[in-house]
């Protein structure tokens, strides 16, 4: 057998052991009642925030009537409900419910005891070389599928400053995804389009950055800090977004890290940031990172009524 064909093997045999201790062979997946589909759509509804029936076809790789069938079974069970897009009265998205979002952090915390103790029994050399090759073949595996590249090829990269084309750009992706998440229309995008370009602007002064994530040319994530917006040597942390197909993938935590580095590098004694509850991924990121929440009121600066949250991060 030559290496090549060896190396086809290894990998066949790894994929298949994987299946079975992950217990995909099983009828019901992650210590719940749900079928692997239906676990990898709540992830999902996660994950995006709100998700339509055609983008769990796409990313799930299943069949439109395979996925509506799941759908009701969902709705049906309380996991997940459907709101009319305002700019769309045809488009449903679905979002998790209460029990929803409480059956996720229930995945999640099964999910995470598998792994941690598998890699338990790995030194950490060799725990490296498993997320680093997990990844690459993942998303290899995706590429087959949808005609893309692996991300290995198509590396992310951070960089700061303006770039041609980041004011829409970064409109974009917030009318996006808070269209799907809250409903959010024209006034939304129209407040995040004038506050960036009265922002970028400014960004020749030495306390306001923006960080931007380029893949292929295209920018796909952003954040910036404005040292200048709330006075008192305290910064306001704005533009935090990341395009759909990039969530998940520890860019988040990239540009998120710029940003609090260099607000410690200029000092500010304190980072505020403004937001709404219902963004779990989002929110054990700020605190992750060493923001908590200050103040919760119910507000409608973004054009729909929302429980409005202001983060705040303490310089140490």
């Amino acid at each position: 057998m030559t290496d090549n064909a060896l190396l086809i093997e290894n990998i066949r045999t790894a994929s298949r052991l994987m299946v079975r201790e992950l217990g995909f062979m099983n009828p019901t997946l992650a210590a719940t009642e749900y079928s692997a589909s239906a676990v990898h759509t709540l992830l999902e509804a996660e994950r995006l925030g709100a998700v339509t029936a055609a983008q769990l076809v796409n990313e799930l790789g299943l069949e439109k009537s395979s996925v509506s069938r799941m759908l009701g079974k969902l709705i049906k069970a309380g996991e997940l409900t459907e709101v009319v897009s305002v700019d769309d009265a045809r488009v449903k998205h679905l979002q998790l419910t209460e029990q929803g979002k409480a059956s996720v952090v229930k995945i999640n915390a099964y999910g995470k005891m598998r792994v941690a103790d598998a890699l338990a029994r790995l030194d950490s050399a060799k725990q490296e070389a498993v997320a680093e090759g997990i990844s690459a073949y993942a998303l290899a595996l995706k590429s087959c599928r949808d005609g893309s590249q692996a991300n290995p090829q198509n590396p992310v990269i951070i960089s700061s400053g303006y770039q041609p084309g980041m004011i829409g750009r970064i409109s974009e992706m917030h009318a996006r995804f808070y269209s799907r998440h809250a409903n959010f229309g024209s006034f939304f995008e129209s407040k995040v389009a004038a506050g960036l370009a009265e922002f970028t602007g400014r960004l020749g002064h030495e306390n306001n950055r923006i960080w931007l994530a380029v893949q292929n040319g295209k920018i796909v994530g952003s954040v910036a800090i404005d040292g200048q917006d709330l006075g008192n040597n305290e910064a306001h942390l704005r533009w935090f977004i990341l395009d759909d197909g990039c969530r998940g993938g520890g860019i988040g935590r990239k540009l998120l890290s710029e940003a609090v580095n260099f607000c410690d590098q200029q000092k500010f004694t304190a980072t505020h940031l403004w937001t709404f509850s219902g963004l779990d991924a989002a929110r054990r990121l700020y605190e992750s990172s060493g923001f908590t929440l200050t103040k919760e009121w119910d507000g409608d600066q973004w054009g729909s009524r929302v429980m409005e949250q202001q983060f705040t991060r303490i310089a140490g």
